[in-house]
């Protein structure tokens, strides 16, 4: 996993500040560059001087440094305004290039079901991988020694191009930090109908023998050599099962790739996804494929645009022919 470019964004709080500490530690670990993001509403005067945001900016980030560390960071500070802060953090992650963007949520879960957090704005519409940190958690940077004790890492594993993805980031971590590596896949509920001691006997190919069958290939073999992996099967909704096994298994962070029903829509109650992401008792790893170009975007709503134009133009030409036939 290469990580050149990290970007952390801040409202210049304490609480926001937070997430700082670990995009510093991850900044050093992967010897990065660090782009701490600040975004002002978009009105007349909002905007701060050079100046003085970068004194602020210099400010959020000395608490979580060493005397003299700032000196040798590499680091610089972008101020933007603009009213919606979820789209202009995932405009500059794809204009500068960033690898992983490094973030706090405030967990104001009523308020977020039906407004959609900024966190669960930026991990739908990021370029890159998103990382969600937040209040009453796990910590895994030590607060004094600002030094990274990742020890056990979750895969929610649906067998999906993008828990691939997920289950990627996740072994380079597990292997940087040996990190003991958990796999859960989650069947749907009423799955499973047989005695628990019914699952194991050798021929038996329900569900859960052939999803555990699965969980055990999805790892490479070298992978047991540096890393302890633990595999497991449950049945139910997904992001309750997630939830609960984290906090059974003490778990430091849950890797889940940015895919699920409703994951693209702004819906009452959200994906399973944006429930991990407010209720996790640990950060979140939102794995996204890296798009760091926007022309890609802008390309792909073009081809949908014309690819929808076509469609309508032969679907008016085939009932125009059949209307010549009759």
């Amino acid at each position: 996993m290469t990580i050149k470019r990290i970007l952390c964004p801040t409202d210049l709080t304490v609480e926001s500040d937070e997430a700082l500490r670990y995009a510093l530690a991850l900044t050093r670990a992967y010897d990065a560059k660090l782009i701490v993001f600040h975004c002002t509403p978009d009105t007349p005067g909002a905007g701060l001087v050079n100046g003085e945001a970068k004194a602020l900016l210099e400010q959020s980030i000395i608490p979580h440094l060493g005397a003299g560390d700032l000196l040798n960071l590499d680091w610089e500070g972008v101020v933007v305004s603009d009213e919606d802060p979820g789209k202009a953090i995932s405009e500059q992650a794809a204009e500068l290039k960033v690898d992983l963007i490094v973030m706090r949520s405030r967990r104001r879960p009523h308020r977020a079901a039906l407004l959609g957090s900024t966190a669960e704005s930026v991990s739908r519409t990021a370029p890159c991988a998103v990382m969600v940190t937040h209040a009453d958690e796990r910590e895994w940077v030590g607060a004094t020694t600002r030094e990274i004790d990742l020890k056990r890492v979750l895969v929610a594993y649906d067998f999906s191009d993008y828990s691939e993805l997920a289950l990627t980031y996740a072994l380079c971590l597990a292997q940087e930090y040996q990190s003991e590596l958990h796999l859960l896949h989650v069947l749907p509920r009423f799955t499973l109908d047989e005695a628990e001691i019914a699952w194991y006997p050798l021929g038996n190919d329900g569900p859960y023998h052939k999803a555990a069958s699965r969980l055990q290939k999805a790892v490479p073999s070298e992978a047991h050599l540096w890393c302890s992996i633990k595999h497991a099967v449950s049945e139910g909704q997904p992001y309750r099962e997630i939830l609960n096994y984290a906090e059974r298994n003490q778990i430091d962070l849950i890797c889940i790739g940015a895919h699920g029903a409703g994951f693209g829509m702004l819906t009452l109650f959200g994906s399973n996804v944006d429930r991990v992401l407010r209720q996790a008792p640990c950060p979140v790893l939102v794995a996204r494929p890296l798009r760091h170009s926007q022309s890609l975007v802008v390309a792909e709503l073009k081809t949908e645009k014309v690819a929808e134009r076509v469609d309508r133009t032969v679907s008016q030409a085939a009932l125009t022919n059949l209307g010549e036939a009759r």
